[in-house]
């Protein structure tokens, strides 16, 4: 399917635009399950000020959602109205190191990336950042954690653009963390964090993310079209047992299945849709709920319209 394209009225209101502006771009590619349809309009900014002025400059009833690497996300099949914005580029990509055991990262640069610069500096506390699969942005929309450390840990401020332009810092107090989850506005499109870590040995610290990487490789399915963790852990409970204890471990819709392997994973073995992937879902909430009684909340954003 396509949408209208917006382009035509959009592109006179922004005459200094610099980004790229594109209609019904396929936002399979940009996922790790490699499903979905296409965005309305697909936005990448050339850097912070590019993507102040476009959204000051975007007319209010258009709806905007952001996406990161694609790591943590379904898109839906049929689609995502509004504009899609993805940040990339060495705009949003760099990683600064800073005086005082400090890391500034752009909210495009992946996690691990953050990790191993850390280490590489003698930056202690921010290890457990290998075993996450995403970016930066994700990691504070969503108060990504493994290993027995969250960003909340280490987070000291960051900078983001609201619905209206306005460019914004944020501190600890203002993001409200909690499991796996911020209260930071919604419309808030993170463009780069402030990270605080503690002197450390770089070896060890090296040493300990090659322990995070191995745990990784054995236990979960990274080399699978996946999307990471599905559910989050309904506490005190491990998400992955009352799925096994609810009998969904390999079970199948279409062509997406529960991994074997982890049974916290959804994988697409290859020709799954949304719908497969997004539907196995809800039967393994259904499931849970039935065997147990215990609610699963997703952890993977859906969004978009069915196909």
């Amino acid at each position: 399917m396509s949408f209208p394209d917006l382009t035509p009225e959009l592109l006179p209101l922004m005459p200094e635009l610099r980004g790229r502006l594109t209609a019904n771009q396929q936002l399979a590619p940009y996922t790790w399950f490699r499903v979905g349809g296409p965005a309305q309009l697909f936005f990448a900014p050339a850097d912070e000020m590019d993507l102040a002025y476009f959204l000051a400059h975007l007319p209010k009833e258009i709806p905007v959602t952001i996406i990161g690497l694609g790591s943590n996300l379904i898109v839906r099949d049929g689609g995502v109205p509004g504009v899609v914005i993805r940040l990339g580029g060495r705009a949003f990509g760099e990683v600064e190191i800073l005086p005082g055991q400090r890391i500034r990262a752009g909210t495009a640069v992946p996690d691990m990336k953050v990790a191993r610069a850390a280490a590489d500096a003698g930056i202690d506390g921010l290890a457990f950042l290998r075993g996450i699969p995403g970016s930066m942005g994700g990691a504070l929309r969503m108060n990504a954690g493994a290993h027995g450390g969250e960003t909340t840990d280490v987070f000291v401020e960051a900078r983001g653009v609201d619905r209206q332009g306005n460019i914004r810092t944020y501190v600890h107090d203002e993001m409200g963390f909690a499991y796996r989850h911020t209260k930071a506005p919604e419309d808030v499109i993170f463009t780069s964090a402030l990270l605080q870590g503690k002197p450390g040995d770089p070896a060890e610290i090296l040493a300990e993310m090659d322990r995070i990487t191995a745990a990784r490789e054995a236990s979960q399915p990274i080399k699978e079209k996946t999307g990471g963790s599905t559910f989050a852990n309904p506490k005190p409970h491990s998400a992955w047992k009352v799925i096994d204890a609810a009998g969904c471990r390999g079970l199948v819709m279409g062509d997406a299945q529960v991994s074997e392997m982890h049974c916290n994973f959804l994988i697409n073995r290859g020709n799954a849709t949304a719908a497969d992937i997004e539907g196995l879902g809800e039967d393994v909430r259904r499931r849970v709920k039935d065997h147990s009684g215990i609610e699963l909340r997703w952890e993977i954003r859906r969004i978009g319209l069915p196909g």
